[in-house]
């Protein structure tokens, strides 16, 4: 392919994810932006052009050990509830922005440590970011075909201007805001888009190959296994061989906790604590998407490239080349640029900040900013993380072009990874062992470093200077047991695992006797406590602060003007103020000022930097250690005191919503009580009336006709009867409620008293054109007191009569046995009972307000008595909320 189609097609990719980022930053409250999908694609970073390629070149040559660096992320993501979620929790109170300022704030806000955590890391990651670019530049010169093209300077070299453009890409999206704790949506979003891509044409090429080159896996498998190394590399090669796997999968489980893009992804660009949740088992699904064809890939690469000069690295690309498909050649190569890119846009972003903030302003710039303004310290902030960002992506560029030529992707990302995890023994022994300090943490890192480079970097920048072996095959000064890859006559691990292995030892063993042998400084202990305990003071973490001292509110607001603006600080105090209960007219700073004031400019310049800028107009005094404590226990207290406090004020939240929901109830029932006594009114006012009518008509006519009079005298009677009912109904009522009535309980069959309670409604049913089907069964003998039974049927019956439609409504009666009860079932296809009547149909006084348009005729008491009958007989009575054809009202009484 051409050079200038393809610098096209990269130049267009590139503005393609540019418009992404930017529309992004554009629509960062969208929900395409704001998920937590976004948060596991970006942790994908992690697989960057070593897992893109080198996976593939390593499977080819020693076979499954390439999933030694998948592993160590897969182990520790279950991990990540209770780890990662207290480093983000610790990194949001404290608006960490890096690894740096997060190591350096846990032993006590100490500069030096953070500085040389920062070197550490670049020292790792400058490497690692040229092992991306060899990726570029040896990847375009296979696709291009111009592998007999040398470039003799970096002006005619593509990689040279593929690494200013995302210099470029990095400086504008990552230097918008000086606060470095702040989310970066925009390069986030470029980043998981890129992750999906680079999984796309991975998974594409690895289909072609599998499916389409060959007749599936286990074709592959089985012209695969007459290669001479097939035995090697499917074999697990004895004991040996698993120590090489156990000291690389240690390898990536510190490195996806610890490279600066995995905890810039993981912590910093974290906006919620759920998504964790998605991460554990969503990120592993990907990287076993990532490996499902590389060993496929790597059998196929090796049965039809037996050309001993090709780099198995880039199977992935040579294959689709040898069988002329460009177009495929160029989406791999195209996944495999989007693997470098996030890795060197997430990478380059979180050193600069390293750089920035634990480098250059704590050992240089703090002056200047205290005499410039808040917008000329802001520019100075922007401008030194842009040329920090330039001077790494330019300094690895150089380091591509006269180091990474001897090494292979794999080899450079392992190097690398043994590097960072210096940084390990000080993290998560710091995170739970309060006894650790800073002078252990900087002997341990010292003492580790030194290790990886005598055992892993000394080797090969030797051989690289000199052209000799010496020291390898000899040892420092001819000392046998002082051989860099066999330090004390270990000989067995590979160069990585054995760095690492002397390296994490000396380092922990370093870090854990220093710590022991010396006490750190209040400060140290402070900010120990409150790592550690990081639960305990989540909700006081300015109570936990330890100060003690002298310090104006007015110089610290000066202070804070220089780098935030005064509405900022205004606004920012003002929070301070109403968060704390202290006064606007507070001349004197406490502790918790210091803190929150700290806080606001470690965004911008760092922990170590803020503390020096607030401590030079804050005169502090030494805290002795027995201070400390009885401060940090003073704050304890105060933290089970208001936990208590805030106990008792949910449980009296909690009774005063039962006191409301009482008196509702209350209202309900007095609402109720007020409508029975206007129905029980209404209903004796009705027959007295009557009979009172009457009788005045029969005292007055003298002459009445006979017929005229008794029909006056049977109206007096029923309306007598009618009235006796309501009064019987009414006095039996209040026997049934305070269990005054006794029941005289014999042995009937159930189904002959509920055909008596049909009879007694028939003629109404008949009247009406009701159909009453009573379905019996075989006879059921139960004990209850058949009256009272007689009275239940009866109510139930007539309620489904009163609420049916003439002629098309029918009532069907159902008595089940069921082990210890019987279950009696009456329904109808009437028109049901409202959905908020269902909760107070047994209720007293209550009547249903929508069964008819008038009101209905009874007093509301019919149900109510039934309920208190049937609970007499211990049984049960419900309405059945399922049944949509009408209302279904069932109860149960036990044998």
């Amino acid at each position: 392919m051409n050079n200038y189609v393809l610098i096209f097609i990269i130049v267009a990719y590139l503005a393609f994810l540019f418009l992404i980022a930017f529309w992004a930053e554009k629509n960062s409250k969208s929900k395409w932006v704001n998920n937590p999908y976004i948060y596991v694609l970006s942790l994908a970073v992690y697989c960057s052009a070593w897992t893109y390629y080198g996976s593939v070149g390593i499977a080819s040559q020693s076979g499954i050990s390439f999933l030694t660096i998948y592993l160590g992320p897969v182990m520790s993501l279950p991990l990540w509830i209770l780890v990662m979620r207290k480093v983000i929790r610790i990194s949001k109170q404290h608006k960490i922005s890096s690894i740096a300022d997060f190591i350096s704030l846990r032993y006590g806000n100490n500069r030096f440590l953070g500085a040389l955590v920062a070197i550490i890391c670049v020292f790792a990651i400058v490497p690692y970011i040229s092992l991306q670019l060899k990726a570029i530049s040896e990847t375009f010169e296979i696709i291009t075909d111009d592998t007999s093209y040398v470039s003799t300077s970096a002006l005619d070299d593509s990689t040279f201007y593929i690494s200013v453009l995302l210099a470029v890409f990095i400086a504008f999206f990552g230097t918008q805001a000086t606060d470095a704790s702040q989310r970066r949506k925009g390069i986030m979003t470029a980043v998981a888009v890129e992750s999906v891509l680079k999984l796309a044409f991975f998974l594409i090429v690895g289909i072609y190959i599998t499916f389409y080159l060959f007749d599936g896996t286990t074709d592959i498998y089985q012209q695969a296994s007459t290669l001479e190394n097939f035995k090697k590399i499917t074999s697990f090669n004895g004991l040996e061989s698993g120590f090489n796997w156990l000291f690389t999968i240690l390898l990536s489980f510190f490195a996806i906790f610890l490279l600066p893009r995995q905890f810039h992804v993981s912590v910093v660009e974290n906006e919620r604590e759920r998504y964790l949740k998605k991460a554990i088992w969503l990120f592993p699904l990907y990287l076993l998407l990532f490996n499902v064809f590389v060993i496929f890939i790597a059998w196929a690469g090796n049965l039809t490239l037996v050309d001993n000069t090709v780099n198995h690295d880039y199977y992935t690309l040579l294959l689709p080349l040898y069988h002329d498909n460009l177009a495929l050649a160029i989406l791999v190569f195209l996944g495999g640029f989007s693997a470098v890119i996030s890795m060197v846009v997430v990478s380059t972003l979180a050193l600069s900040t390293m750089v920035s903030n634990n480098l250059i302003i704590p050992y240089g710039f703090l002056d200047k900013f205290i005499k410039g303004n808040p917008e000329k310290n802001a520019n100075y902030i922007k401008n030194i993380r842009r040329i920090s960002i330039f001077t790494l992506i330019i300094v690895a560029y150089f380091f591509y072009v006269n180091f990474s030529y001897e090494l292979s992707l794999f080899s450079i990302g392992l190097i690398a990874f043994a590097i960072i995890a210096q940084l390990a023994p000080s993290f998560f022994i710091g995170l739970f062992w309060n006894r650790g300090s800073a002078k252990g943490a900087v002997i341990g890192m010292v003492t580790g470093i030194l290790v990886v480079i005598y055992t892993l970097i000394l080797p090969f920048v030797v051989n690289v200077l000199t052209g000799s072996n010496t020291l390898v095959d000899e040892g420092l000064l001819g000392i046998k047991m002082l051989k860099p890859y066999e330090l004390f006559g270990i000989s067995f691990l590979s160069p990585e695992a054995h760095a690492f292995f002397w390296s994490i030892l000396l380092n922990t063993f370093g870090y854990l006797t220093f710590s022991l042998s010396s006490k750190g400084n209040y400060r140290e202990r402070n900010y120990a406590e409150m790592f550690v305990n990081s639960n305990n003071y989540a909700n006081l973490q300015e109570g936990a602060f330890v100060w003690k001292g002298e310090a104006y509110v007015s110089d610290i607001r000066n202070v804070l003007n220089r780098f935030l603006g005064e509405e900022r600080t205004e606004r920012a105090l003002n929070i301070f103020n109403v968060k704390y209960g202290v006064s606007k007219r507070e001349e004197m700073a406490d502790a918790r000022l210091i803190n929150f004031s700290e806080k606001l400019l470690t965004g911008s310049i760092g922990s170590a930097s803020a503390r020096i800028l607030i401590g030079s107009v804050a005169k502090e005094e030494p805290v002795s250690l027995l201070e400390v404590l009885k401060i940090l226990e003073e704050s304890k207290e105060t933290i089970t005191i208001n936990k208590a406090l805030k106990e008792k004020s949910e449980e009296l939240t909690e009774l005063t919503e039962q006191l409301k929901t009482a008196n509702s109830e209350l209202l309900i029932q007095d609402r109720l009580k007020d409508e029975f006594l206007d129905t029980i009114a209404h209903e004796l006012k009705t027959p007295i009336t009557s009979i009172k009518a009457a009788s005045e008509v029969l005292t007055e006519e003298d002459d009445m006709p006979k017929e005229l009079k008794d029909r006056f005298l049977d109206n007096i009677v029923t309306d007598s009867d009618r009235l006796a009912r309501l009064v019987h109904n009414i006095m039996d009522l209040e026997k049934l409620s305070n269990g005054r009535q006794e029941l005289v309980v014999q042995i009937n069959e159930i189904n002959e008293t509920i055909q008596k309670a049909i009879s007694g409604i028939e003629h109404i049913a008949q009247t009406k054109g009701v159909e009453v089907i009573h379905q019996r069964g075989l006879s059921i003998y139960v004990s209850y007191d058949e009256d009272r039974m007689l009275q239940v049927l009866t109510n139930l019956l007539s309620n489904a009569l009163k609420f049916i439609a003439p002629t098309t409504g029918n009532i069907l009666i159902i008595a089940k046995e069921k082990q210890d009860i019987v279950e009696i079932a009456i329904e109808d296809n009437g028109k049901g009972i409202p959905k908020e009547d269902m909760n107070y149909i047994f209720d007293k006084f209550y009547q249903s307000k929508h069964q008819n348009i008038k009101k209905p005729i009874g007093s509301g008491l019919g149900l109510a008595i039934s309920k208190k009958i049937i609970e007499g007989h211990q049984g049960k009575i419900w309405i059945d909320k399922k049944y949509k054809k009408g209302a279904r009202f069932v109860f149960t009484i036990p044998k």
